[in-house]
Parts: C-alpha cells; structure tokens; sequence
C-alpha cells in the first residue's frame, strides 16, 4: 500500500512539473517523454486533482483554461488506453455518454458532409447549401442543454467535495463552444459569398472543440465524478435533469440507485418537486391529476418562458405535431425552420411589447384542418410570461350541425 501511495505522490509531482512546464512555454513533444515514463497506472482523475493544486497555490483559472486543451493532448495517449466507461441504463453518466454519441454523428455523418458540399459549391447554390448548415447547427445548439446539465447539476456536487478548479476550466470551453457555435450561426444563417471560407474555417474549429470536449467529459470528467458523487446524488441530479431537458436523445429508461432505502429527501424532491398537491386559485390538484388532465385534453398545448425556452408540452396520445423531450430547454427560434423563425421572433416581439395578445394560424394536413393559436401570457399585473401554442383539428368540429344536448 505504501508503494502505491509513493507511486501516486510522485506521479501527482511529476504530473505538476509537466503542467508548470506546458504554461512556461514547453512544447508537448519536449514534455512528452518525462510524461511518458509516469503514465503507467495513471488514475483519470489525477490530472484535474493536480490541476486544481495549481490552481489552490495560486495559478490562474483562465491560465488553466488557455492550455486545458495542450494538457489533454500531453495525456491522451495514456488515457485512451484506460479501459471504457460505463455506467447503468438511464444513470445520468450513461445518458451523458448516449448524447455524445448522437453527438458525433450528427457532426460525422451530417455536418462535415454539407461542409464538404460548401466548399465545392459554385456561388450560385452556395446560399441553398448554407441553409442546410444552418438546419443543422440549430440541431447541434441541443449541446447547450448538455453542458447545462453539466454545470448545474453535477459541478454543484463537485464543488462540495472541494474539487472547484476544474469545473471552473471545464464551465470556460463550454462557454467558448457556445460562443463559436454562435459565431458559426450567424455566419450561415446571413450567409455572404465572401464569407465562405470564414464559415467553413469557424465551423472546423467548433466541431473540433466539441469533439475535444467529449473527450475531456469520457476520459477525465465523468470518470471522476463517478469516483465522486454518491448515488443519491445522481438521482438527485437525474431528477432535475427533465427541467433542463436533453441533448438530441431522449433517455430510453429511468434508473435508480441499487439501495432501496434511498434518501426520502431525494425521492420526494428536496429541491422542489413536490410530489404533493398543488393549490390553485380555484382548486387543488395532485401532480398525477395535473399530469392526467393534460393528456386528457383536446388540444395540444406547448409552454414557453419569457426567455424563450419551450419548458412543456402536452403528451396527449394523437398529438397532431409530435413532440419529444429533446425539445425541452431548447429556445424556440431552433424549434422551426431558419425560413419561418423571423416569423416565430415577430410574435414573440409583439407579445411582448403588448401589441398583441394572440396570433392564429391554420393549414391543411391530409384530412385534418389545423388550427394553430399562439397566446401571449400574461401574470396578475400585466407582465409578459411566456407564450402558449394551442393546436386542435378543427374538421370535426365544422362538421357540427344542429343541437345535441345532454339529455339527448
């Protein structure tokens, strides 16, 4: 035991002479051999440790921040040998993993294809193809719900067990991430023929940070936090997860920790969700009632905030619009097509500004006819709080002739 404890000590004070190195101006190849001789038996939580005592004596975050990317790079080769992570069906880590995936196929088999295609494309459907891009990049926004979980769900733990420095670094490239991926949407979206090869240029950098995150997420972070956290902390995190909603994926299963005497506080929602009643103006309700009533209704509805976040919709059984969770969390303008979302934005603006209270709409589709209301909704005083979309199949009730009462 005390060989192992010395072994470890000596990786974590070489481990600290190859990072300080790195920041003072070192290359990875002159570090790598030094690295190369301690990486035998490495623990992927010992290189955000280290980092966070360098950061407890005193190094800058944002330093941390700068050369995250070089300190993986130094380190890949001994932590792609250590063996896959896994974890139970619908554990948080498990779903984690499952969006990654989705991930780097819709960046592998449908981004980088398009890219390709600009890159060839005469300027004459150089503005087609870069409407498609557009399409997906509003897909690949979903990583923000994925980082959010990260950062509000799991790094709150983490910072419990006093390990702050590398969520600190990790919460930094999300945000540069999202940032690029702003970037490279606005750069498609109002897409100019002499910003082609600055798009394509913007899009290989943020699909090479993400691909670079997903890396740090399976071989450093999420071992780590597994090492960490305790059940009842996952499920806690897994409990709050729907209200920030998925990435691309919609969890298959539910998982639950293997004791059976689970913290009470934990099932029954210690951080709000109450499993309780819940008291209305004009009546009370069980959360199951709630919950039956909205599948039960005639219509589909669909919530969103005053931020533009789509936070509910109904689960009734023949919705005429078909909904997943993947939609929740999501904003509202990447829930529709880059031609109509001007149009979404518009009634959101006169919504808010109170110009209107709602907006209708209704189409054709095979042999319904869909009629589409967006309420403006409003709190006690006045204040804008989001928007509701009802949507019901007219047709029948068109079809109504005459009287049919009760008693009939």
């Amino acid at each position: 035991m005390s060989e192992l404890i010395n072994n470890r000590e000596h990786r974590h004070k070489v481990l600290k002479e190859i990072i300080l190195e790195l920041h003072q101006g070192k290359s990875v190849q002159e570090v790598k051999r030094k690295f190369n001789e301690i990486a035998k038996g490495m623990d992927p939580a010992e290189l955000s440790l280290v980092e966070q005592g360098l950061m407890d004596e005193g190094l800058p975050v944002e330093e941390v921040q700068r050369l995250c990317d070089v300190h993986a790079e130094v380190f890949r080769d001994a932590l792609e040998k250590n063996p896959e992570l896994s974890a139970d069906p619908g554990h948080p880590v498990e779903i984690f993993m499952s969006e990654n995936q989705a991930l780097m196929t819709l960046m592998d088999k449908e981004i980088k294809p398009i890219l390709d295609k600009l890159q060839q494309a005469t300027e004459t459907v150089e503005q087609s193809v870069a409407l498609q891009l557009t399409e997906k990049l509003n897909l690949l926004w979903d990583v923000d719900k994925h980082y959010r979980r990260k950062e509000d769900l799991i790094f709150p733990f983490l910072e419990k067990y006093e390990i702050t420095g590398p969520p600190k670094v990790m919460w930094g490239v999300d945000d540069k991430i999202r940032n690029l991926l702003k970037e490279a949407k606005g750069l498609s979206a109002n897409y100019q023929p002499l910003q082609k090869q600055q798009l394509i240029s913007k899009m290989e950098e943020t699909l090479a940070q993400i691909e670079e995150m997903i890396f740090k997420e399976e071989k450093i972070f999420l071992p780590m936090a597994m090492e960490t956290l305790s059940e009842d902390e996952w499920y806690q995190a897994l409990m709050d997860s729907d209200e920030i909603g998925y990435c691309l994926i919609e969890p298959k299963q539910s998982w639950k920790p293997y004791r059976e005497d689970i913290n009470k506080d934990v099932i029954n929602g210690a951080n709000g969700h109450s499993v309780g009643n819940v008291k209305f103006d004009t009546g009370v309700l069980s959360s199951e009632e709630i919950d039956l009533i909205f599948r039960h209704l005639p219509v589909d509805i669909t919530f969103v905030d005053r931020n533009g976040i789509v936070k509910f919709f109904s689960a009734a059984k023949d919705r005429i619009f078909p909904r997943t969770r993947t939609v929740i969390g999501r904003k509202v303008e990447n829930c529709h097509p880059p031609a109509s979302a001007h149009v979404v934005e518009k009634i959101v603006e006169d919504f808010k500004s109170g110009k209107k209270d709602h907006e209708d709409f209704w189409i054709k589709m095979g042999e319904k006819y869909v009629y589409i209301r967006y309420h403006a909704v409003r709190d006690k005083v006045g204040n804008f709080a989001g928007v509701l979309e009802v949507t019901q199949d007219i047709k029948p009730i068109q079809a109504i002739s005459g009287e049919k009462r009760i008693m009939d």
